[in-house]
């Protein structure tokens, strides 16, 4: 099946009732918690075009994702990932989060992004795109943030727990670690290049010896 999957915006907004609705009702089908969001919000996530929408050929929404800002723009979240029950046998999950992932990178070049999830697949998802498990601890502060838990079933754990841990599972990708790495990657691939250089030389080297100590009847030893 073909789907059309773009940056949301105020043509989608009709949408945005039947895709609330589903948020809860799967929520509810998977006995997991989530932090409820209104129809409202979920048009105003994509009047900003910080937001993701999949779309049938026949123009039905198939799959929805959004941005949210904390901290400044310190940290962004990729929220309320949900695909239509209808469609969930084609791997669209997986192609929305790759698109709300390029879009936050896009839009918020210099921001973490990180998750909270329950969700086996989405975990699995998040790791494919280089998210790493962490604290509670390393995830924004912001009490708004925060307060959007406070319609969550587990509420009263992450309460008790002190916002320390709960029954969601935190990743994160972090821009600053990920240019490390790839510096990092730069470096031992330009040692090893040169590693290789030298072996060749160094063997180079020895052709020319040999063959100069075979021709006055030398031999190497070794």
């Amino acid at each position: 099946m073909v789907f059309k999957i773009e940056q949301a915006s105020e043509k989608h907004i009709q949408y945005a009732e039947a895709i609330c609705n589903e948020m809860e009702a799967s929520a509810k089908v998977r006995g997991t918690g989530i932090a409820k969001r209104s129809p409202e919000y979920l048009e105003k996530k994509m009047l900003q075009g910080n937001a993701i929408i999949a779309l049938t050929e026949n123009g039905d929404w198939a799959g929805f994702c959004y941005i949210e800002t904390w901290s400044h723009e310190k940290f962004v979240a990729n929220s309320g990932l949900i695909v239509s029950p209808e469609y969930r046998q084609f791997g669209l999950a997986k192609k929305i989060k790759q698109a709300i992932f390029n879009l936050s990178r896009t839009k918020y070049p210099n921001s973490k992004i990180f998750g909270l999830t329950t969700g086996l697949a989405v975990m699995k998802i998040n790791s494919d795109l280089g998210y790493e498990p962490v604290p509670y601890s390393e995830l924004t502060q912001d009490e708004d943030f925060w307060k959007g838990c406070t319609s969550c079933v587990n509420f009263e754990i992450l309460k008790s727990k002190e916002r320390k841990n709960c029954m969601c599972t935190a990743m994160l990708w972090d821009p600053v670690e990920k240019e490390k790495e790839k510096r990092l990657k730069i470096e031992q691939k330009s040692k090893a290049k040169e590693r290789l250089k030298n072996m060749k030389k160094k063997h180079s080297l020895l052709k020319i010896l040999t063959v100069k100590f075979r021709n006055k009847g030398i031999g190497l030893f070794f």
